[in-house]
């Protein structure tokens, strides 16, 4: 019996441009040119002031561990080997929070610890596809 596959994103015109920063391995994140918030997720209208300004702006790919959990047990198959492994919510330098996976942590993931500072690697899952996820930094 073969392993399912994992379900990868499906860009649409407002996510398309992060997608493809990622998959150039330099992720950009939304700015909002009428009053300078910086955004993800990706969206069509700043959730600060509602303007449609916005900019697509490098980042650092630098941060902080905000949040996190260890998964032991998934209910979709196509996860089970990774177990067990991070879920994390990354605030990055610029202050967006995004969920991804920590990594380079699975032989001792019970030293993962809030704060902690992180860094983006670049996944590269099929020829169209790339995923952020973060390391220790």
């Amino acid at each position: 019996m073969s392993t399912p596959r994992k379900p990868l994103p499906t860009p649409d015109g407002v996510t398309a441009p992060y997608w493809e920063s990622v998959k150039a391995h330099a992720m950009q994140v939304q700015h909002c040119n009428a009053c300078g918030q910086t955004i993800f997720y990706p969206r069509g209208l700043c959730p600060n002031c509602f303007s449609s300004d916005l900019a697509w702006q490098p980042v650092s790919g630098k941060g902080k561990l905000h949040a996190f959990t260890i998964v032991h047990r998934h209910p979709n198959p196509a996860f089970a080997a990774d177990a067990p492994y991070v879920v994390a919510l990354v605030e990055l330098d610029e202050g967006v929070r995004l969920m991804s996976n920590l990594i380079g942590v699975e032989a001792d993931p019970e030293h993962v610890k809030v704060g902690m500072p992180v860094e983006v690697v670049y996944e590269d899952v099929t020829e169209a596809v790339t995923l952020p996820k973060f390391r220790p930094a």
